[in-house]
């Protein structure tokens, strides 16, 4: 059984570690990456929250800094000699994106520092994903990370899978470590085929997950619906419908990360639910993956 109760009244600090990255849109270049959008929006939820990864040494390097900064979004941007990632993402005319990804950058490449676990012993929670993993350089630092981090702390894996950067072996290693996952509908059957289910069934896969340690499972399908399943709890909501979508980019984010903030403050699964599917929607109104939310959305 997970638990959420005991971060209740409690000053939660936490890091999304992965992918700090450039979405390069149709509209101009947007900072961004799944764990730093997710770290963001915890942010705004009133946690201590930080982006972890590393950039290069180059010229979008420092613009990462700046724009976390203006963002008033703490981070531990570790240097190394590689480009600092990017992804060019192309949008559908409903707003849909398709990624394609700079290779062997920055961020697949986060050194093992001192400094870097000292930062995993202090966290109450983290999330991840398995972009950051596609090179084993950062997938050992990730699993190394995990590993040191409190008994009591908590590990979201959004597994945010991207074209070929992925593999069985990331997947089990992160799961093995996960007290939360999430997927959306179109990652489902290809990690019901790597979990040797013979259906993608969402109520089979969260089985699956339990069976495993794994008491939380997030479910999203886009336009449609999401559903969040906590212990023997389920909640299944309708997304809203948005008039005048912009972009998407981001949205998964603001939606996994409202969830968790909300639940680690005590709120009941239907109400953290609720509020992320609506901040969810507003993301999808504005440009980037990194929109500053009115408090309306957020109470």
């Amino acid at each position: 059984m997970l638990d959420f109760s005991k971060y209740q009244g409690k000053r939660i600090k936490c890091a999304g570690l992965g992918e700090v990255l450039f979405d390069v849109l149709p509209t101009g270049a947007k900072i961004g990456g799944a764990p730093a959008n997710f770290a963001f929006h915890c942010k705004q939820q009133g946690l201590e929250a930080m982006a972890i990864s590393s950039v290069g040494k180059d010229a979008l390097g420092f613009k990462a800094r700046d724009l976390l900064a203006c963002k008033f979004l703490p981070a531990l941007l570790l240097e190394n000699d590689k480009q600092t990632g990017a992804v060019h993402v192309d949008l559908s005319a409903d707003g849909v994106p398709t990624y394609t990804f700079l290779e062997d950058t920055a961020y697949d490449n986060i050194p093992l520092t001192p400094m870097l676990l000292e930062t995993a012993k202090s966290l109450d929670m983290v999330c991840f994903g398995s972009l950051a993993q596609r090179n084993r350089s950062s997938h050992g630092t990730i699993m190394a990370f995990l590993d040191v981090m409190k008994e009591d702390a908590l590990k979201v894996f959004d597994v945010n899978l991207r074209r070929e950067y992925y593999s069985k072996e990331v997947i089990e290693d992160s799961l093995k470590r996960s007290d939360v996952f999430k997927c959306n509908e179109d990652e489902l059957p290809i990690l019901s085929e790597i979990a040797g289910l013979k259906d993608s069934n969402a109520d089979r896969f969260f089985e699956y997950l339990q069976n495993r340690g794994i008491d939380c499972f997030i479910f999203t399908e886009g336009a449609k619906e999401s559903t969040v399943y906590l212990n023997d709890e389920k909640s299944l909501l309708p997304t809203p419908k948005v008039e005048n979508v912009v972009d998407t980019v981001g949205a998964g984010d603001s939606f996994t990360a409202t969830i968790i903030s909300s639940l680690m403050k005590g709120d009941p699964l239907v109400k953290a639910h609720e509020k992320a599917v609506n901040i969810a929607a507003y993301v999808c109104t504005q440009k980037g993956a990194m929109p500053e939310i009115p408090y309306n959305f957020i109470k």
